[in-house]
């Protein structure tokens, strides 16, 4: 079992930064595809970045210059690093991991393909 706790979460200010963390309860990482979620209230749960293979990483268009995904395996924590932060950028944040799969580049914008998810934590922008 893979046991993920986020926290960094909180109210800024647009144009603000944030850097949220997921710290894995069991360092797993190595073996794991990992990535961040977030979801407004009511609206489905959006895929925000993810770490598809080693050093690649991809992003949702809406964050893509603004955030960053990264990893640090020994201490087993996952980061995103959020600036610019916009309104709309408003949502509790979600890590998430799952088994590596074959063809994960394509899998990993899908919330059904991960298996692990962290409580959240919320993040508030404030125009």
């Amino acid at each position: 079992q893979v046991q993920l706790v986020e926290s960094g979460g909180g109210s800024v200010q647009s144009g603000g930064s944030l850097r949220l963390s997921c710290a894995a309860v069991v360092n797993a990482y190595s073996s794991l595809y990992i990535g961040w979620f977030r979801q407004a209230p009511g609206k489905e749960r959006e895929w925000v970045a993810a770490i598809v293979s080693e050093g690649n990483t991809v992003y949702a268009d809406s964050v893509k210059g603004r955030f960053t995904i990264s990893q640090e395996n020994v201490k087993g924590t996952l980061y995103l690093q959020m600036n610019t932060l916009k309104p709309e950028d408003t949502a509790r944040y979600y890590c998430a991991a799952a088994p590596r799969v074959p063809n994960w580049t394509i899998r990993a914008l899908f919330a059904y393909e991960y298996v692990y998810w962290g409580q959240g934590t919320q993040v508030t922008v404030s125009s």
